[in-house]
C-alpha cells in the first residue's frame, strides 16, 4: 500500500475516527489500495462509531448502492439521519433524498424539505439547490 495508506492505517488502528474514513475513501476509490468497497464499509463503521459523522454519511451511501453491504435503505436513513444530526451536510442532502423517494423512510415532502433546508444551512449547494427545486414543488402541487 502506498504511504498514505499506511498513515491512515495507523491514524485508525490509534483509535483516530478521521484516520479510519480517509483509509475508507482509498479503499472505496482504489486509490493507493485495491478497491475494496467491503472493507471501505469497515472503515466508514469505524469512523462513523468514532464520531466522525462524513464516515456515516458514506457508509449509508453504500448500503443504498449495496457496495460491500447488503442493499439496505433502512439502515441508509439510519445512518444519515446520525451524520446529519452530527453536522455533515452530506449526510442532510442524502436523508432529503431518501424522503423524496419514499426509500428506507415513508415518503415526505416535508422532511425532504427540512433536510435539504438543513443542508443548504450546512453551507451545502447542492442542498439550497435540492431545497429550492422541492419548494417550487410543493408550491406547484394541488
Amino acid at each position: 500500500p502506498d504511504k498514505d495508506a499506511e498513515l491512515f492505517q495507523k491514524a485508525c488502528d490509534g483509535g483516530d475516527a478521521g484516520g479510519c474514513f480517509n483509509l475508507g475513501l482509498l479503499y472505496e476509490n482504489g486509490n493507493g489500495v485495491k478497491q475494496n468497497y467491503f472493507r471501505a464499509a469497515e472503515l466508514y463503521q469505524k469512523a462513523c462509531d468514532g464520531g466522525d459523522a462524513g464516515g456515516c454519511s458514506l457508509l449509508g451511501l453504500l448500503y443504498e448502492n449495496g457496495r460491500g453491504v447488503k442493499q439496505n435503505y433502512f439502515r441508509a436513513a439510519e445512518l444519515h439521519q446520525k451524520a446529519c444530526d452530527g453536522g455533515d451536510a452530506l449526510g442532510c442532502l442524502l436523508l432529503g433524498r431518501l424522503y423524496a423517494n419514499g426509500r428506507g423512510v415513508k415518503q415526505s415532502r416535508e422532511e425532504a424539505l427540512k433536510y435539504f433546508g438543513r443542508a443548504c444551512n450546512l453551507e451545502d449547494q447542492r442542498g439550497c439547490d435540492r431545497y429550492r427545486e422541492a419548494k417550487e414543488r410543493v408550491s406547484a402541487s394541488p
